[in-house]
C-alpha cells in the first residue's frame, strides 16, 4: 500500500489528515460539483449560473469549456458558487471549479445560439400616395437592419436603414388604388406596418382640347389630351359633356359639348384622383344661321294642316311661322338639312314663311300660298 493511500485510509478512520495542516489538521475539502443551474444559456454569456456541490469554499477559478467565468459569490460552507457565464460558441462544454485543494469533476452546460430579435415597426410616413408609385417614405421601428419592404407584395425601391436599425427609408412601387399591406422583413422575421398604405388615383392632367371653339348650340365633338384621364367626367362652364369616353391608357378623352353661352368658358376634367382645368378653356361661338332653300308643297288649304318639308342646312331645333303663326309638329333630321311640320290656318294668298334657330332667322324663298 502506498503512503498516500495509507494516509487516506487513516484519514477516513480518524477524520484527520496526518500532518496535512502542519499539526494533525482536517482532511482537505476536495471540490466536487453536482449540477449547474441553469444548465444552458446564450452564446453571449452574461447569465448568472449557480454551481452546487461540496468543498467549494475558497473556489478561485471556474471555467466553461476552458474559458474563465466571473465568480460572483462563494458559499462559506462550500455548497455552492455563483458565477457569470462567459461567452462561448454554441455547444455543450464541461464546467469545472478549482480550489487550493484541486479541480472538481465536470458538470455540463450547453451554449445556445439565440436568434437575433425580429423587426418591429411603429409608424409609416406618409400613409398614402399615388398608385403610380414613386412616393418617398420612412418607417420607424427597431431591429430594421438589413430589412426589405413590400407594398402589397411588391418590393419597394431604394431601401436603406440607419446604423441604429431604427429608421428605414425608400420609395413606393406602383400599386392598385386602395389600402394595401406593408411588410418589413429581415433574416429574423417579418412585421406588418399598422394601417398599411393607401394608394390613391393620380390626379388627372389635361394638356389641350381640340377644337378650342364650337357652336353655342352644343353637340360639337371634342378631344382632350393628357394623362390619368381614366374614369373622367368633363364639364363646360359646369354643364356636363355627353358621350364621354377615355382610351385604355388614360391619355385621350372624347365627347360632345353641351349647349352654352357665347364666349369663353372653363373646361374641367374630374377623376377619382382630383380635378384639373383644361388650359385656355373652350369658346362658344354663335350657332350658324339657318339656311332654307325650298318648301314643298308651295301651297295648301287656308284651313291649315298641310304637311310640308323645308330643305336647307343648320335647321336643327328650328321653329317655323307662316305669316307669323307657328306651324305645328315641327322637327328636323339629325343633319339639320330637312325640317317637317304642319301648316297653321292662314289667309288666302301668299304669306311669308320664316325659319328660326338659335343662330338666327331666314325666309323661305317664294313663301307659301294659302288656297
Amino acid at each position: 500500500m502506498s503512503a498516500v493511500v495509507e494516509q487516506a485510509a487513516i484519514a477516513q478512520s480518524t477524520g484527520s489528515w496526518p500532518g496535512g495542516d502542519g499539526g494533525g489538521g482536517n482532511w482537505p475539502r476536495y471540490p466536487r460539483l453536482f449540477e449547474a443551474i441553469p444548465n444552458s444559456g446564450p452564446i453571449t454569456g452574461m447569465n448568472l449560473v449557480k454551481l452546487t456541490g461540496s468543498g467549494l469554499q475558497n473556489t478561485n477559478l471556474v471555467t466553461f469549456g476552458g474559458v474563465p467565468a466571473t465568480i460572483v459569490a462563494v458559499d462559506p460552507y462550500g455548497a455552492w458558487v455563483t458565477v457569470i457565464a462567459p461567452a462561448h460558441p454554441a455547444g455543450t462544454v464541461p464546467v469545472v471549479a478549482t480550489t487550493p485543494y484541486g479541480t472538481s469533476n465536470p458538470v455540463y452546460y450547453t451554449y445556445v445560439a439565440v436568434p437575433p430579435p425580429g423587426p418591429t415597426v411603429t409608424s409609416l410616413v406618409p400613409t398614402s400616395g399615388p398608385s403610380s408609385g414613386g412616393t418617398a417614405f420612412a418607417i420607424t421601428g427597431t431591429n430594421l437592419t438589413g430589412a426589405t419592404v413590400t407594398f402589397n407584395g411588391v418590393p419597394a425601391t431604394g431601401v436603406s436603414v440607419n446604423p441604429a436599425g431604427t429608421l428605414l427609408t425608400g420609395t413606393t412601387p406602383a400599386g392598385p388604388v386602395g389600402n394595401v399591406p406593408v411588410v418589413v422583413t429581415t433574416g429574423a422575421g417579418s412585421a406588418t406596418v399598422p394601417g398599411g398604405f393607401t394608394y390613391t388615383a393620380p390626379p388627372p392632367v389635361a394638356t389641350s382640347i381640340s377644337p378650342t371653339s364650337g357652336s353655342a348650340a352644343g353637340g360639337t365633338a371634342f378631344v382632350i389630351s393628357g394623362s390619368g384621364l381614366n374614369g373622367a367626367s368633363v364639364t363646360f362652364n359646369g354643364v356636363p359633356a355627353t358621350g364621354v369616353a377615355v382610351n385604355a391608357a388614360g391619355t385621350s378623352l372624347v365627347g360632345f359639348t353641351p349647349a352654352g353661352a357665347v364666349g369663353n368658358v372653363p373646361v374641367v376634367v374630374t377623376t377619382a384622383g382630383g380635378s384639373t382645368t383644361v388650359p385656355g378653356g373652350y369658346t362658344y361661338t354663335p350657332p350658324p344661321a339657318p339656311v332654307a332653300t325650298s318648301i314643298s308643297p308651295t301651297s295648301g288649304s287656308a284651313a291649315g294642316g298641310t304637311a310640308f318639308v323645308i330643305s336647307g342646312s343648320n335647321l336643327n331645333g328650328a321653329s317655323v311661322t307662316f305669316n307669323g303663326v307657328p306651324a305645328t309638329g315641327v322637327s328636323s333630321n339629325a343633319a339639320g338639312t330637312s325640317l317637317v311640320g304642319f301648316t297653321p290656318p292662314g289667309p288666302l294668298g301668299n304669306v311669308p314663311v320664316v325659319v328660326t334657330t338659335t343662330g338666327g332667322s331666314t325666309l323661305v324663298p317664294g313663301g307659301y300660298t294659302y288656297v
